[in-house]
């Protein structure tokens, strides 16, 4: 197949994208690797728990007794290092989730502690620093402390140590992955390091990880160094491209417990709750997860790269160590930030022939232009990429189910660009 002839590459496109693919050859197979020992741990966690077609089978109303969602529940529990776990259709995305875990282990008087700078825009109304929205943690009487990252973008271990001895810190929220900011993901190690600071400073503080985007990405998770709770989206690491909504808590028993009290109402909490037909999505979605991941590292890699030799900016650059999926690319200029989510949208498979542009959405100070043309709606784990519009133009790319079909999307992108 002449990719030129059916897509409408130019010549530079296709020797660009066959040089970024060979200087980047080597690092597929380290990421295969990664893949396959986190294969090995959900493969142990199915046999372990014996599943069944039985557990796929649809509840509805109250959901007593699901045989699927309690043994979903004990499965992430074993695969991601926790001694309980809440797996739900409920949770609408990872804000969701993220929200009803920090509400977990705090209540009016408490104090929030973020480690690792300013959250994720969703999160600043959450804690209400933007908005003055009913029921965030501002409105309930919590308070809020920030440890900004040092300048290269790492944490700074002894001020947050520091900020957690105060006693009425009983969460510190870190945020795994990138974000809209400019800095590195961090690394399951460095997490494990603020664990180690927190719970020496103060033994009641909670470590209350945003684990979107990093799941799978390295052979450990955050609770296996020491975390006490992770929240995440199924759509998108661990639902493996399959999921069609839902959400996860995982982590310390009384906590995952709180979360669940909070998710439903106190009394009932992760008892009641029908999984209607989505099971077998959830199940296989786990299944399917660690080699969904190590696609989208393969096509964020493969972005990197391209860019990389077109002379743009891009974090983290292709040769780097990588502890989630978010590729970043900075623009300078607008409209090479639209052009490239224009690319992207029509190198997807679904709503290929849409044209993205920028808006106001809900949880953001700034307009967004998001392109994702996916099977499951907003779903991070198949391709896609947005970004505010704001200095310095700055495309956040994540995904792809498979690598062919991001390659292709990430050449269509680039071929937007050059035809500019």
């Amino acid at each position: 197949m002449d990719t030129a002839d059916n897509f409408g590459f130019s010549d530079r496109v296709i020797k660009l994208a066959a040089r970024a693919q060979e200087d980047i050859r080597d690092r597929f197979s380290a990421l295969e690797e990664v893949s396959f020992q986190n294969t090995v741990r959900v493969m142990e966690a199915f046999k372990k728990y014996r599943v069944s077609p039985s557990m796929f089978s649809q509840t509805t109303g109250y959901g007593y007794d699901d045989m699927g969602r309690d043994t979903l529940d004990k499965i992430y529990a074993s695969v991601f290092g926790g001694e309980a776990a809440l797996v739900r259709p409920g949770f609408v995305n990872g804000t969701h989730a993220i929200t009803t875990s920090l509400f977990a282990a705090l209540k009016p008087g408490d104090t929030l502690l973020a480690a690792t700078g300013l959250p994720y825009d969703t999160l600043q109304t959450v804690i209400g620093l933007t908005g003055n929205y009913h029921g965030s943690l501002k409105y309930y009487g919590i308070n809020y402390r920030q440890v900004d990252l040092l300048p290269d973008g790492t944490p700074d271990y002894d001020a947050i140590a520091a900020a957690a001895s105060d006693p009425s810190v009983t969460a510190v929220a870190v945020q795994r992955s990138r974000g809209y900011a400019l800095r590195p993901a961090l690394t399951v190690g460095q997490i494990g390091k603020i664990a180690e600071g927190v719970h020496g400073a103060n033994k009641n503080a909670a470590v209350i990880v945003d684990n979107c985007y990093g799941e799978f990405t390295e052979t450990k998770e955050p609770l296996h160094v020491g975390a006490d709770l992770i929240a995440g989206s199924l759509i998108k690491n661990p639902g493996g491209g399959l999921a069609p909504t839902g959400g996860y808590v995982c982590g310390r028993g009384d906590l995952v417990e709180n979360a669940a009290m909070r998710l439903t109402t106190p009394g009932i909490g992760g008892e009641c709750g029908c999984s209607l037909g989505d099971n077998r999505l959830f199940y296989q979605g786990l299944f399917n997860a660690p080699h969904a991941v190590c696609q989208a590292l393969k096509t964020a890699i493969f972005a990197a790269r391209m860019m990389e030799l077109l002379g743009y900016d891009t974090t983290p650059s292709s040769n780097a160590v990588r502890s989630d999926i978010i590729q970043s690319i900075n623009f300078g200029k607008a409209e090479y930030l639209e052009a490239f989510c224009r690319g992207i949208q029509s190198g997807s498979p679904v709503d290929s022939y849409v044209t993205p542009v920028a808006a106001d959405m809900p949880g953001y100070e700034d307009q967004v232009i998001m392109a994702a043309g996916t099977f499951v709606q907003g779903a991070s784990i198949e391709l896609s990429c947005d970004g505010p519009m704001r200095p310095p133009y700055t495309a956040f790319l994540q995904g792809g189910l498979t690598f062919e079909s991001g390659k292709l999307g990430i050449m269509t992108a680039v071929n937007e660009i050059l035809s500019k």
